[in-house]
């Protein structure tokens, strides 16, 4: 995919020291514990209450500057206590806020569509119920909320047909309560999100001695293998068809990698304030990090793509940890260990992430294998996704089925002039391509792109006689 010189020029506008005073400004706040909404007896100015406050002071702010172009909300509701799971995780009657920014869509047609990039504004120490003491939060998750500031700060300069979602959620650290609640509007509002790209610890720790085994050139990018809302007879089609590693949430992650090969990747993309932008997301194929979660998977249960961003090392003593020194050891999540320049890489990844999916067309619908008779061809066929442009074409791709990623694409229209091969589109709005391979030995996606290059997430095709 050639890089957009768009999105590459935004890009340039993505700022360290932005993201740093961000980082700092949210350890201002002392505790940004999701417990301290409902503590009327703390300082001034600490808290939960007045970070929301700021956040929001900074999308409205990003709004004035694009001449009211961001539509700044929040929605909320009480969560109660309970005896099980999560809910003993909330002592009492607790108010969860999502704070978010929206940027519509340009085109009335495709302004439904939404990709979205999450942080979550709380924090802990080591105390889950500790309202009061000092959880600075730095990298938990003063980063990927940093992350989601510069996106909406950067990209409220563009305009994009597909509109675009900057969130920063609540309540994480008790259960993903704000993100399970962001899903579930989202879900009721209607909006069609084709991806959720959620940032949580991507500070690239600096701790010395910790720095020997991190990696500042890539960064962890985990997805779900199946979806988590299929049903168990679906479950089983997917598992019979060898797409264990083909949830919409795993093509995202793809997606991802391949937006990473011509922005993130590419020599020669510089900021004023740093080295070459070069950062390389590492795809993992889990949900999440060993027997732990994030928010992204609040989304994954009510059936939208979402992945979620870490570094590549984790250091526990900066984790839900209060501060304090023992044995020679500095603990809590302290802004000194915070690489900003890396965290700007990552911000940069997801800008371009959002703004190459937010230009491409929907991707393609009722995607289709044709399995009537055996056959050492595959013929796909497929339609166009709702209110694709008129100057929308075809990429077929696949992929070995022990490969990770996709290793081959041929545009759809060239099929016509290989040997076995035949290309159609009807005026209906609907398409069939013959290739070549046996669909036995590979794995097919169609991918819809744009007049510029941008592509949409790859479908994988269904069977059907």
């Amino acid at each position: 995919m050639q890089p957009d010189v768009a999105i590459v020029d935004a890009l340039q506008h993505v700022s360290v020291a932005k993201i740093r005073h961000t980082i700092h400004k949210l350890v201002s706040f002392h505790t940004r514990s999701t417990l301290s909404m409902m503590d009327a007896d703390l300082p001034q100015g600490q808290g939960i209450k007045p970070a929301i406050d700021w956040v929001t002071a900074q999308f409205d702010a990003y709004s004035r500057a694009c001449g009211g172009c961001l539509v700044v909300k929040h929605t909320s509701y009480t969560q109660m206590p309970g005896k099980t799971g999560y809910l003993k995780r909330i002592p009492g009657p607790t108010t969860i806020t999502d704070t978010y920014a929206v940027l519509k869509g340009t085109d009335p047609a495709q302004a439904n569509r939404v990709i979205l990039v999450s942080g979550h504004l709380d924090s802990r120490d080591s105390d889950n119920f500790d309202s009061h003491g000092a959880a600075p939060g730095a990298n938990d998750d003063g980063s990927g909320t940093a992350v989601t500031l510069e996106c909406a700060r950067v990209l409220s300069k563009m305009r994009f047909p597909a509109t675009l979602v900057f969130v920063v959620e609540d309540g994480e650290e008790q259960g993903l309560f704000g993100s399970k609640h962001m899903a579930e509007q989202a879900k009721k509002w209607g909006w069609q999100i084709e991806g959720v790209l959620n940032n949580d610890i991507v500070g690239g720790d600096t701790t010395p001695g910790h720095t020997a085994l991190q990696d500042h050139s890539v960064v962890r990018l985990f997805s779900e293998p199946v979806p988590a809302n299929a049903t168990p007879q679906q479950i089983r089609e997917l598992l019979m068809l060898g797409y264990d590693s083909d949830s919409p949430s795993r093509e995202l992650a793809r997606a991802v990698v391949n937006v990473a090969r011509s922005y993130t990747e590419a020599d020669g993309l510089k900021n004023d304030e740093t080295q070459t932008a070069a950062l390389r997301p590492v795809m993992e194929f889990r949900l999440d990090r060993f027997l732990r979660g994030g928010d992204h998977y609040s989304f994954n249960q009510e059936g939208f793509a979402a992945v979620r961003f870490t570094e590549w090392r984790e250091n526990f003593h900066h984790q839900h940890q209060n501060v304090r020194v023992e044995n020679g050891i500095q603990y809590g999540d302290l802004p000194q260990f915070v690489n900003y320049p890396y965290v700007a890489h990552v911000a940069r990844l997801n800008a371009a992430s959002m703004a190459s999916l937010a230009t491409a067309p929907p991707p393609p619908a009722d995607v289709k294998i044709v399995v009537s008779e055996l056959d050492n061809n595959s013929t796909l066929k497929w339609k166009a996704g709702a209110g694709a442009p008129s100057s929308t074409h075809y990429w077929i791709v696949w992929r070995p089925t022990a490969s990770p990623n996709w290793t081959r694409e041929i545009p759809a229209a060239k099929l016509a002039g290989v040997k076995n091969g035949a290309y159609q589109a009807s005026a209906d709005g609907s398409y069939t391509a013959t290739l070549p391979i046996s669909k036995d030995n590979v794995i097919f996606g169609v991918e819809s792109v744009g007049p510029h290059g941008q592509r949409s997430l790859a479908v994988v095709p269904m069977p059907t006689r």
